[in-house]
């Protein structure tokens, strides 16, 4: 009793940390494992919503709206929709987070891609490239900045997000935050958050390096 309490005394206890690295490494798995499906899905929903509002302009709006609306939910709330329909777990959760992501995707999508110098396009029409192949090879790739940019911010508000889910038996950081709360026990409340934050930043400066490696042209000033 007396070895329980001084360990629920200190701010952090290695002792706790060294007794539950397996259990830390699983949640480190869940919580990459629901961001990665989370904004997996939600790139390709938003990259066809932004096909859609980039071949008709005026569903741009729309979109827009259901996309901030979802996105203006808070995310307890939404959880709550859910779960009476899909059950506690994993699947409430996956749902919430992809639309958490679309509204960031699909503006910057468009953004990046109407951001594309028209001189660009007509000397890609002027080469004799089909529609499907200069939206590929032109389009996309001088919006690559942008959409990486988007992909970036909806990463890293996911990551902050699956730790709420949580709450509804979805795994990942926020289970040891949880635990803490429940025992008033600082060390998984200090794990799971900071855990949390240290992913949050190593894959926003991911994102960083990759946009450096995949659009050199953005640092020399010039089109590709």
């Amino acid at each position: 009793m007396s070895i329980f309490a001084t360990r629920h005394d200190r701010l952090l206890s290695w002792e706790w940390i060294g007794d539950h690295t397996d259990e830390i490494w699983e949640r480190t798995l869940q919580h990459l494992q629901l961001t990665g499906y989370a904004v997996g899905i939600g790139l390709v929903i938003a990259m066809a919503m932004s096909m859609v509002a980039l071949r008709w302009r005026r569903a741009y709006a729309p979109l827009a709206a259901l996309s901030g609306a979802l996105y203006s939910i808070p995310s307890l709330a939404l959880f709550a929709i859910l779960v009476p329909y899909t059950g506690l777990g994993f699947r409430p959760v996956l749902i919430a987070l992809v639309t958490y992501t679309l509204l960031i995707l699909l503006r910057n999508i468009v953004a990046g891609i109407d951001g594309v110098p028209r001189s660009v396009l007509e000397a890609a029409d002027g080469m004799g490239y089909e529609p499907w192949r200069r939206f590929l090879a032109v389009d996309l790739r001088l919006a690559t900045p942008a959409i990486i940019g988007g992909i970036r911010v909806a990463t890293v508000t996911v990551i902050g997000l699956v730790t709420v889910g949580a709450l509804v038996g979805s795994g990942g950081y926020g289970v040891f935050i949880n635990d803490g709360l429940s025992r008033n026990f600082t060390t998984p409340i200090i794990v799971g958050g900071g855990l949390s934050i240290a992913m949050a930043i190593a894959f926003d400066l991911l994102f960083v390096a990759v946009q450096r490696l995949t659009t050199p042209w953005s640092r020399a000033g010039m089109a590709p």
